[in-house]
């Protein structure tokens, strides 16, 4: 199993980030295949404020290039996309059209 950790800001709009947590109470079930498929055992989003966290657990299929290219190619996962958008911001340091960064772990007890 391999984790990887990420992290995205949300705009800052008490309706928006309402709405955004109400669609992650139930995702789309193309959502969750497209995640399972993919080789993630376990992910977890986390908030504080505007700042998300999320955490995946995988296992030995996952490739994170090989399921950024599934999700380009499957309508679904992009129409989630595009409307996660609409709530979401891309942290400072990102690059143009980066959404979820890579965080570095520093520790491990």
């Amino acid at each position: 199993m391999k984790r990887y950790c990420l992290a995205l800001d949300l705009v800052d709009d008490p309706a928006l980030i309402a709405e955004y947590e109400d669609y992650h109470q139930a995702i789309w079930p193309e959502i969750r295949k497209s995640i399972l498929d993919a080789g993630i055992t376990n992910m977890e989003i986390y908030r504080i404020a505007t700042r998300l966290f999320m955490i995946m657990d995988t296992d030995e299929t996952f490739d994170p290039v090989r399921k950024q290219e599934a999700d380009a190619a499957n309508p679904s996962v992009a129409e989630w996309e595009q409307l996660m958008w609409k709530y979401q911001q891309a942290l400072p340091q990102a690059k143009s059209g980066e959404k979820w960064l890579m965080m570095d772990k520093i520790f491990q007890l």
